[in-house]
């Protein structure tokens, strides 16, 4: 923490206008499984800084993995080649900010290697199955104390703790080979079940056994939660971004205050979510956080930003400065970057067996793979969903083969028909954070593969 002092001490020793210095100390502990067996347990430490200079209008920054008491003036010697940023206003002042629940766990911060390990072997033993041939997955613990400081005073420290399963099933039972995913993530350990994981991950392979093709057609999609969570990172999020938005890359651009979709949908960024992976009292520029609504009951509501492009677009920061790291948690990067802390997606009414005793003629999606945007200003999007897909015919389920769904984000908000009440932590791998229910959407083409 002193190493953030005198960054900031040495900056006004040289009479610059501004600086920040930020710092990281991190533990991690990864537990990887391959054939049905923990393969490695692996320990890593890290500390990292980074300073960021404003002088003249000039930004300039750097970061380093170790305590570097050159850094700063490395820093300055860019500056010739740095061109100014006439925008820019000030670095964040001190401000009270909320305190947030269930982010730190102290049982977290101190286990060891043996306890992580019988955590993930739990994992293991409840996806056992005499249908199911091969175990893998990982088992991730984060603990890290993070500090901002500025020349303007401010001088915020949070103390984090994550962990985060995933295990996945394989069965060649059958007439083709089928997989399953059970993947919990949470902010201490009390909000965490190995059990769980092992679990779901087995049913969803064993459910998926003799699969059927389905036909070429338009059907109701019913996403569970782990499968909209990709959505919303991989196909959502961008969108809300006011750097997307201004720059015209939105599918959105424009529509602000616009109805976009069904009404029974309300869609927040939620910094203050108790076990959430991304809340945080305030953002990584040292701003407070606040929830904020995106999309509220269809009406587009809101972007989120960063310091730099809301004076950029001559606004305020909405709290949104990230510096992500990985697995979990923050990373010293010298510039943040503009990112939603928890896309939420409002809780509805419905539990999810009634979504799908309702549902005619549609598929239950309960993963997809390779989820990207297509034509991102257009709104298209592709994803494939290999596992845990059923098709429904008038509420009963049966399991389906793999397909793949070419649509359209607009289109598919206002086509949404049913909010479930299973809201769930979802991260997928190097993604960004979601709490999501079950989510069904009507008129999606899905082809089979």
């Amino acid at each position: 923490m002193s190493y953030c002092d005198d960054i900031l001490t040495r900056s006004k020793s040289l009479h610059l206008d501004e600086c920040e210095a930020v710092s990281i100390q991190k533990k991690i502990i990864t537990v990887r499984i391959t054939d049905s067996e923990i393969a490695e347990i692996k320990h890593n430490q890290e500390e990292s800084v980074a300073v960021r200079i404003i002088n003249q209008k000039k930004i300039m920054s750097g970061s380093s993995s170790s305590v570097e008491k050159s850094l700063l003036d490395k820093v300055l010697e860019n500056g010739p080649f740095a061109v100014s940023k006439n925008f820019w206003k000030t670095l964040p002042f001190p401000a009270k900010y909320t305190a947030i629940s269930k982010t730190y766990d102290s049982q977290l911060e101190n286990i060891s290697g043996s306890s992580a390990a019988d955590i993930a072997n739990t994992m293991i033993n409840s996806a056992l199955h005499n249908d199911i041939i091969r175990i893998s997955g990982s088992l991730n613990i984060v603990s890290e104390n993070f500090h901002v400081m500025n020349t303007n005073g401010v001088d915020c420290t949070d103390r984090s703790t994550f962990i985060s399963g995933t295990i996945n099933t394989d069965s060649q039972t059958g007439n083709t080979p089928v997989s399953g995913i059970g993947s919990i993530c949470s902010r201490t350990l009390n909000g965490f079940s190995a059990q769980k994981i092992g679990r779901e991950s087995q049913e969803m392979c064993t459910s998926s056994i003799n699969p059927k093709k389905i036909e070429s057609d338009s059907y109701e999609i019913i996403f569970e939660p782990y499968a909209f969570g990709e959505l919303l990172a991989f196909v959502f999020a961008s969108n809300f971004s006011l750097k997307t938005y201004t720059e015209k890359r939105s599918c959105f651009s424009d529509k602000l205050g616009n109805n976009i979709s069904n009404e029974s949908f309300t869609l927040t960024d939620d910094p203050h979510s108790p076990e959430g992976i991304g809340s945080k009292p305030f953002d990584d520029e040292g701003i407070p956080t606040s929830p904020q609504d995106l999309i509220k009951s269809g009406i587009f509501s809101g972007l989120f930003s960063d310091s730099f492009e809301a004076f950029k677009n001559g606004t305020n920061s909405s709290g949104n400065a990230a510096r992500p790291g990985a697995p979990m948690g923050r990373h010293a990067i010298p510039i943040p970057i503009i990112l939603p802390h928890n896309l939420k997606v409002a809780s509805g009414d419905f539990a999810k067996n009634d979504i799908i005793k309702n549902t005619k003629k549609g598929l239950l999606i309960g993963r997809l793979w390779y989820t990207y945007p297509v034509n991102p200003e257009r709104g298209d999007f592709s994803c494939t969903a290999r596992s845990g897909v059923k098709i429904i015919e008038n509420g009963k389920m049966t399991s389906a083969k793999s397909v793949r769904i070419v649509h359209n984000i607009k289109s598919l908000l206002k086509n949404i028909t049913a909010v479930g009440n299973d809201s769930k932590n979802i991260l997928q791998w190097s993604s960004l954070p979601s709490i999501t229910p079950t989510v069904r959407v009507d008129n999606i083409v899905a082809t089979p593969l």
